[in-house]
């Protein structure tokens, strides 16, 4: 072969080896969860580790949180593309900086009923809303149950409760203790919580706040403004993506868990698949989650969530209910058809 092919055979290589790269090129997406690698995460770790968000074009990296409203905030400052919050914290957010320019918003529902929960333990004496006023409860400042008690306590007559804050791994302690009467959380946090120090599960008091007339929404996927605006088609992918993901882990909790084991190798196999089961079984798979449908909200429910939330935090401007849920990225019925019937 003479010098003058031989370039053009070079050059021909160049080009289909950069034609290649570009058709395999992926849309990076930086998750970032509320918590911890526990059971719920499953929900986000299985379809990576299957392969859907990368078979949709995508490459996401999917990092742990420390609170819904750390979520919120990194995905605000544009560090983060795309997360799982709470949508009461997402609320608060946009209705405390009404000026910030870029506020996330929430794209699709997936704890159809807040996983809040008031509980007790029953040497107590506490075992209804009621038995609560004028006893000392205790919980992070930035739980999500705590944050909306006062909801909870103006649908059922709560009075004259004094609080105790600590960090999130003091606070079933100082119940077991009786530093506290009782303790905000989520019950698929909590409860499991108690459970591993010690406490039956028969002497523990839950009160879920959906139980008792609370009917907030839970965790959301919000997105980034700039996502929305610069590529709506990769927030229409990884729902798409993650929608598939979450019909597996339903419909397969115990198989799910090893997704969350290749993460963080020292979780505890069996109380993360109960943990998982619990959050399928109260918000996920929810009667209301099976009549408004997988993924989505009722505009009546989200207006006076925006209301409660406004009074309840005491925030700067009413929260705009218009303005934190965007629902136009979710995929079609068919692929957001992922709960299974309910148990008889």
């Amino acid at each position: 072969m003479t010098k003058r092919p031989f370039l053009k055979t070079l050059a021909l290589a160049a080009l289909l080896a950069a034609a290649g790269t570009a058709s395999a090129q992926t849309t990076p997406i930086k998750f970032q969860l509320d918590w911890r690698f526990e059971g719920p995460a499953a929900l986000f770790l299985t379809p990576a580790a299957k392969g859907y968000f990368r078979n949709a074009g995508l490459d996401v990296a999917i990092d742990t949180g420390n609170g819904s409203g750390g979520t919120v905030t990194r995905v605000a400052s544009g560090s983060y593309d795309m997360g799982f919050a709470d949508l009461a914290a997402l609320m608060e957010f946009h209705a405390n900086n009404p000026d910030a320019p870029n506020k996330p918003v929430a794209v699709m529902m997936v704890y159809n009923n807040t996983p809040a929960s008031v509980m007790a333990l029953k040497k107590s004496g506490i075992r209804k809303p009621a038995d609560l006023s004028g006893k000392k409860l205790g919980a992070p400042v930035f739980d999500a149950g705590r944050r909306a008690f006062p909801i909870f306590a103006k649908a059922n007559n709560v009075t004259g409760v004094s609080w105790t804050a600590m960090d999130p791994p003091l606070r079933e302690t100082m119940l077991v203790r009786g530093d506290i009467d009782a303790i905000t959380g989520f019950t698929f946090t909590s409860l499991l919580n108690l459970e591993a120090r010690g406490v039956k599960a028969d002497d523990i008091v839950v009160l879920p706040y959906p139980a008792y007339g609370v009917k907030l929404y839970g965790n959301v996927v919000i997105a980034s403004p700039k996502l929305v605006r610069e590529n709506p088609a990769a927030i229409k992918a990884f729902l798409a993506a993650f929608a598939r993901g979450v019909k597996d882990v339903v419909a397969n909790p115990a198989a799910a868990i090893a997704d969350v084991k290749a993460r963080d190798g020292i979780v505890n196999t069996d109380l993360e698949t109960r943990r998982l089961k619990l959050a399928i079984d109260t918000v996920i798979n929810s009667p209301d989650a099976r009549a408004e449908g997988f993924g989505q909200v009722n505009p009546g429910r989200l207006s006076l969530m925006a209301s409660q939330v406004s009074d309840a935090f005491g925030t700067k401007t009413r929260v705009n209910p218009e303005a934190v849920w965007n629902g136009s990225f979710l995929p079609s019925k068919a692929d957001l058809d992922v709960l299974p019937a309910p148990k008889k």
